[in-house]
């Protein structure tokens, strides 16, 4: 797609057939003398910190319950965790209303709660149908049952 970047994991970009992103040499050879991971792009650069890049854990489903179960059961309110992590009352706030957290904040959750928001990658339990002409599965074909 032209200059887009993908971020994805690895099963995605194996079936995807999305290769690693490559960087001209002249590119490399002038980073090689600075450190590209120290600045203020939150995180781009980072090749080997983010868990995106290993494909091997991923964020439990049910994370937003399990921090706020944890805090609670703590008898902290989402300041007192905030302070504890040095994070902003936000950031507790978009985990607990289920938004993603980067996985800075995760690793700083799960030490400071002592719990385990990463589990292992599940495979992909989506399956694909075919009705076996070819042609695939309409949601005439399905709502018919095969019938015509």
């Amino acid at each position: 797609m032209g200059k887009a970047e993908v971020q994805a994991c690895k099963r995605c970009s194996d079936r995807l057939g999305l290769d690693e992103k490559k960087v001209a040499p002249g590119i490399a050879q002038a980073r090689s003398g600075s450190t590209p991971t120290s600045g203020g792009y939150g995180g781009i650069g980072r090749k080997g910190k983010d868990i995106m890049l290993r494909g091997e854990k991923e964020l439990t489903p049910d994370f937003a319950k399990m921090v706020s179960k944890a805090r609670n059961d703590r008898g902290w309110d989402k300041r007192e965790l905030a302070r504890r992590m040095a994070e902003k009352v936000n950031i507790i706030n978009n985990v607990e209303s289920g938004k993603r957290p980067t996985d800075a904040v995760v690793r700083k959750l799960e030490r400071t709660l002592d719990i385990t928001l990463m589990v292992d990658a599940k495979p992909d339990e989506n399956r694909h149908v075919n009705s076996g002409d070819g042609r695939g599965l309409t949601l005439g074909d399905f709502l018919l049952g095969g019938k015509e």
